[in-house]
């Protein structure tokens, strides 16, 4: 019989080893809690193994399955003395998600399960508080509405406004005992109307409901839209962790709270987090109280009154402490907690790595390996390479005016300008029509993923700094102020009221999740200093990393940013960027125009000068460093006009008829392309277009050598290449020109000629072609679309489905199909080095940025990978980390 059951607790450990494969991470780790002797309430795990066979079995469980969770039940009964469904003293349990990876707020829980109409008599006999259990049965009640019956929670939300408003109360700890029957019998009224039965009473029955619920959160749009944003396999299931209560809610010496052991925004080795007295823990994350701070340092950072834990709970405080010490040395990494106190005893519910910003992962990583916790490799291995975006791009210029609004909690730092938008749906719906937007919301709860993804920040006027909004925008890496309680927030009508002010819709504001201020307007930007903890580690990278590290760039703006970046050359170089500035756009076309040879080398004639100051820029920026230049690589008719006054335009400036003009583009014309007359299929037709490149390239290569000393090393790229003589024909226009130049300027320099490997038939074909090319360079955003018949500009429109169905695992676009382009790759490398040994590969496709992809180009053997150059950080680190795990 196959063991889908693991208990945990009391002296009790059936196994499982710590694997968060099989347990998920919330019950890998609660098991590694209770072996080294933490106060973790007893429960049991159901395998993520349980979840992928649910879904096979079309949402269906095997008959063992009822035995074990029976068996999990009564070693809950067995160490807590309380018996499930008993009236007199009944075991309570909450049920609760466990993915492999934490998934913050995108999967459901379910607490205070077991409660009925005669169990809460008994919790309200035992506890001697019959507020407590009432309140703890409306929790219930309105959670599994939600979660399992799939009711609005909103409906039940407003009833207890309704009920506090008719009584005159402001917050929900003011509600007796007779408050919360009443609102429990309203509740209950709200199912039956809803649901069209009334609210199930059987504690079996409530506990499989709730199995089946968490199990069925893992296919929820929420959880798909988290999981395709960060590349969650969707076959990976969650466990599910049932676990004996323990209570928050129990009057003012019981109390719950979420912490960290290290500040997860900024990386300070100091204690980071909230607690809230006479609560359960869904109050803190979920935003719907303002918690309090944890510590007494961060209560009088923020200038605020309520007591902290510190001050508030100092001997259970420093019991926590010792805790939070325990799992960091045990687990050796920043840990985020939950816990609570059950009239003054401390309990452990959870612990798992923290989410953090890069600037803190960065932060803790060099403090960790510094304090001797962990080695260097380990440090390069514990930042994720994709978070370094977020410390490469502007901040707020503190020189700059701020017209401040209000100002909430520095919940996730970073800086954004955009409209303001009420709901997420809008914020995608904008975003996509290329707006910087910012999500406004009174809170934020899973559902606004999507939204919250597309957003530039996240300002909410409710929640804490462990709040949902708070937690998700540190790890997708937005800006985020949360708890801003000065906003008066009316979505409906899309207004913000704030400080006597009224915003709507569409008007931009300014917020900065390091201050927490939100400011009217637009605030100028300034531009990032890439140093300390952010050197130290790329220091380290570099020492462990095989694979060099490129940019894509081709001004001498984009280079710079590059070699600041540290790049080690340009590994794609577009040159049909500088076709298209104003200045020379006349030239060019006057070229596409013209009806013979001569009348396109008159027009070469002019560009060549242009060409030359270009590649001369660029050669200064990277002397000494390979750069190469892909020649000419689209379709003519992209340089022609297209409206009427354009049309006319070009005419007048190449001398001929607006008629003329409109023929040749028609003739031009081409219905598909990408696949059309491009590439070297225009070196092939009209060779003095590459012969006027290549000269360009030669002569500012030599110009920049003899003025610096230090000779750049251009790599010539032919583009499109399928066929062995079409690179062979390229190649000598090249070397020609090469060989002229260098008569002319009586100076050689050392060249490559190569292509870009980007059909299909060029991958099958590499050993042919490397006969004559002298490196190949992988552009992957063509090989991708001529591999899978699939065009990256209009594919956004379906490949979202796709990904959630399981067709791909994630944008081919984006991460590199390695199933099935990425075998043409390996194919093209082994038959281009059978041929050419020390053939020169690369990478030059939007992939060279990504991780994955990165891991692949090292397993495969690459020599390096070229990125946008504010990815080349994020390559350099991503090369070290693939460098480690092929070392095993």
């Amino acid at each position: 019989m196959t063991k889908y059951v693991y208990r945990f607790g009391g002296n009790v450990s059936d196994g499982g080893n710590g694997d968060k494969n099989l347990l998920g991470g919330k019950g890998a780790n609660l098991d590694g809690m209770a072996s080294i002797g933490l106060p973790v309430p007893p429960g049991f795990t159901i395998t993520t193994e349980m979840c992928t066979r649910y879904y096979e079995e079309g949402e269906t469980y095997p008959e063992s399955l009822y035995e074990q969770v029976k068996a999990g039940i009564a070693h809950i009964e067995g160490v807590t003395g309380k018996r499930f469904g008993d009236a007199s003293d009944p075991l309570l349990v909450s049920v609760r998600s466990g993915a492999r990876v934490s998934m913050p707020g995108m999967m459901d829980t379910v607490l205070n399960l077991g409660l009925n109409d005669e169990t809460v008599a008994g919790l309200a006999a035992i506890s001697g508080d019959e507020r407590f259990a009432w309140d703890s049965y409306r929790r219930f009640v309105q959670m599994y509405a939600d979660v399992v019956l799939g009711l609005d929670h909103g409906a039940f939300e407003e009833a207890l406004e309704i009920a506090k408003e008719n009584n005159g109360y402001a917050l929900d700890t003011e509600m007796s005992a007779d408050d919360w029957k009443a609102l429990v019998a309203e509740y209950k009224k709200i199912v039956q109307d809803e649901w069209g039965k009334p609210f199930p009473l059987d504690v079996h029955d409530q506990l499989w409901g709730a199995i089946s619920a968490v199990f069925g959160s893992w296919q929820a749009d929420r959880a798909k839209v988290y999981r395709r944003i960060n590349s969650i396999p969707g076959d990976w299931g969650t466990a599910v962790n049932v676990q004996a209560m323990v209570f928050g809610n129990m009057g003012d010496t019981s109390a719950t709270g979420v912490a960290f052991t290290r500040d997860p925004a900024t990386g300070e080795n100091i204690y980071y987090g909230e607690f809230l007295i006479n609560a359960q823990g869904e109050d803190v994350v979920a935003g719907i109280r303002t918690p309090q701070y944890l510590t007494r340092q961060a209560r009088e950072r923020a200038g605020a009154k309520p007591l902290s834990m510190e001050e508030a709970m100092p001997e259970t405080f420093a019991e926590l402490v010792k805790v939070f010490n325990i799992l960091e040395t045990h687990y050796r990494d920043m840990q985020d907690i939950e816990f609570t106190v059950q009239q003054g005893k401390l309990w452990m519910l959870q612990t798992r790595s923290g989410k953090r910003t890069a600037k803190a992962a960065l932060k803790i990583a060099v403090d960790m390996a510094n304090e001797g916790l962990i080695t260097e490799e380990e440090a390069i291995a514990r930042v994720d390479p994709a978070a370094l975006d977020q410390l490469l791009h502007p901040t707020l210029d503190p020189k700059a005016p701020r017209d401040v609004l209000t100002k909430g909690l520095p919940a996730s730092p970073g800086a954004a300008s955009g409209i303001i938008v009420f709901d997420a749906d809008a914020a995608e719906r904008r975003a996509e029509l290329g707006e910087a937007v910012i999500l406004v919301r009174i809170e934020t709860s899973p559902e606004d993923i999507h939204g919250m993804h597309a957003a530039k920040g996240i300002l909410t006027a409710r929640g804490g700094m462990t709040s949902h909004a708070a937690v998700v925008a540190r790890g997708m890496g937005r800006p985020c102020v949360s708890g801003a309680g000065g906003l008066s927030i009316d979505a409906k009508n899309c207004v913000l009221n704030v400080g006597g002010r009224k915003l709507v819709e569409g008007d931009t504001i300014t917020i900065d999740g390091s201050s927490g201020e939100v400011m009217a307007g637009e605030v100028p930007t300034v531009q990032p200093e890439l140093a300390g903890d952010f050197g130290t580690l790329m220091v380290w990278a570099d020492k462990v990393r095989r694979l060099k590290v490129r940019a894509n760039a081709e001004t001498p703006q984009d280079c710079q940013v590059a070699r600041e970046f540290g790049a080690e050359g340009v590994g794609l170089c577009r040159t049909e960027h500088m076709f298209f500035d104003a200045a020379r756009i006349t030239a060019v076309r006057q070229m596409i125009l013209a009806d013979s040879e001569k009348g396109r080398r008159e027009a070469l004639a002019k560009l060549l000068p242009e060409q030359r100051s270009d590649f001369t820029e660029i050669f200064r920026v990277m002397a000494g460093l390979p750069v190469t230049i892909r020649l000419l690589d689209p379709p003519l008719h992209e340089f022609l006009p297209h409206g009427e006054a354009e049309f006319a335009e070009v005419a007048e400036a190449a001398g001929i008829g607006v008629d003329a003009l409109k023929r040749r583009a028609a003739e031009l014309h081409e219905f598909n392309p990408m696949l059309g007359h491009r590439g070297c299929r225009l070196g092939v037709t009209y060779p003095e277009i590459y012969e006027i490149q290549a000269r360009a390239i030669f002569e500012a290569a030599i110009d920049v050598a003899n003025e610096s000393g230090d000779a750049p090393i251009p790599e010539v790229m032919i583009p499109l290449v399928a066929t062995r003589k079409e690179l062979e024909l390229m190649k000598a226009v090249v070397d020609n020109a090469a060989q002229a130049v260098f008569a002319e300027k009586g100076r050689t320099i050392e060249y490559l000629v190569g292509t870009m490997i980007e059909l299909p038939r060029a991958a099958l074909k590499a050993a042919e072609i490397a006969e004559v090319g002298e490196f190949f360079s992988f552009g992957t955003n063509d090989l991708t679309q001529t591999t899978i018949g699939i065009s990256r500009d209009d594919a956004g429109r379906f490949l979202t489905q796709y990904v959630d169905k399981g067709i791909f695992p994630r944008d081919p676009f984006v991460s590199l199909d390695i199933e099935g382009v990425g075998q043409l790759i390996e194919l093209a490398v082994e038959r281009g080095r059978a041929t050419r040994p020390d053939i020169k590969l690369g990478i030059c496709g939007e992939h060279g940025g990504d991780p994955a992809s990165i891991a692949f180009c090292e397993k495969t053997g690459l020599d390096y990978v070229s990125a946008s150059p504010y990815r080349v950080p994020i390559a350099r680190l991503a090369a070290a980390q693939a460098a480690l795990q092929a070392r095993g």
